[in-house]
């Protein structure tokens, strides 16, 4: 429970951090569609960033392996997908934007991890 709720915090922070350097620094530096991918990116760690504090306070009324899957799927879908778009969007190297659908892959089954788990204890 507790790593899921710091994992919230510390994403929270990165994606405020990396959402300000996106507008303030990267402005004029990148394209239009660089850009755009990088705010895909903050908006979808920052998504994902309340799924791991939901992940976090529902492991403290129940207990399953379902939550935890959650969790890290959520985590590593914050990894490879919005990772992947901070290192494409201004460098424009394709093979990272080929990891892109792996994260996003990675939030669904952590969706789906957390869907079942509502609906298997409450």
């Amino acid at each position: 429970m507790k790593i899921f709720l710091l994992l919230g915090a510390l994403n929270g922070f990165l994606a405020v951090a990396l959402g300000a350097f996106g507008a303030h620094g990267l402005e004029g530096k990148v394209s239009a569609k660089g850009l755009s991918q990088w705010e895909k990116a903050v908006d979808y760690q920052m998504f994902h960033t309340m799924a791991l504090f939901v992940t976090g306070l529902l492991m403290s009324k129940i207990q399953t392996g379902l939550l935890t899957g959650a969790g890290w799927f959520f985590l590593i879908g914050i990894i490879l997908f919005s990772g992947s778009l901070y290192i494409y969007a201004p460098s424009g190297i394709k093979t990272f934007a080929m990891i892109t659908p792996l994260g996003g892959l990675s939030f669904l089954i952590g969706w789906i991890l957390l869907g079942y788990a509502v609906i298997k204890h409450f």
